[in-house]
């Protein structure tokens, strides 16, 4: 059953992916140079700019914040798709077969969306944007220490579950911040 959520969802997850595929033909697969714990960084940068221009309330470069919210998407896409990748020693690979990643991971995150959602009873929708970016930054926080401490954990899920949450938040920001509504 097709929820409003899970429609919303999609619609974010599609505009994202377009952006990725654009990106992909103009860049290449130029990323698969990046070790995780640099994406990691990269991600990072993009919530840290979220919350200074939250706190400030204002900004001086004129990249509006859903764009960075799509670039932890994707930039979180990218780390699963690199880790699913990495015995694949290429750095170039064509966007038809990056795609069936791509979509695995959004599929599979959307799933954990859907059981949380279930259990939470969308709770999401009544924290404030500044909240779950205040979340994406712990979670960049979980998997920094992770990847410092080799990938060990005791009793945490990984750094892919920790990636997958933090899709799933930056997409209720876009979400609550109507990106899922616009055509630019």
């Amino acid at each position: 059953m097709e929820t409003k959520t899970s429609n919303e969802y999609s619609q974010v997850i599609s505009r994202c992916k377009e952006l990725f595929r654009k990106k992909t033909v103009d860049y290449g697969t130029a990323w698969r140079i990046l070790r995780i714990s640099s994406i990691t960084d990269q991600i990072f940068i993009k919530a840290q700019r979220i919350r200074s221009i939250q706190e400030k309330g204002s900004q001086k470069v004129n990249d509006p914040i859903v764009d960075e919210f799509v670039g932890i998407i994707n930039y979180c896409l990218i780390a699963l798709i690199q880790i699913s990748l990495k015995e694949d020693e290429r750095m170039e690979i064509p966007y038809e077969q990056l795609e069936p990643h791509y979509d695995h991971w959004a599929t599979a995150t959307k799933g954990l969306l859907e059981n949380k959602n279930h259990d939470y009873g969308e709770a999401w929708r009544d924290m404030r944007v500044s909240s779950m970016t205040d979340i994406i930054l712990m979670k960049l926080y979980r998997v920094k220490q992770i990847e410092d401490n080799e990938g060990q954990t005791l009793v945490s899920e990984g750094i892919e579950a920790n990636y997958q949450d933090m899709i799933n938040y930056a997409v209720f920001c876009l979400i609550k911040l109507g990106y899922h509504e616009s055509n630019n």
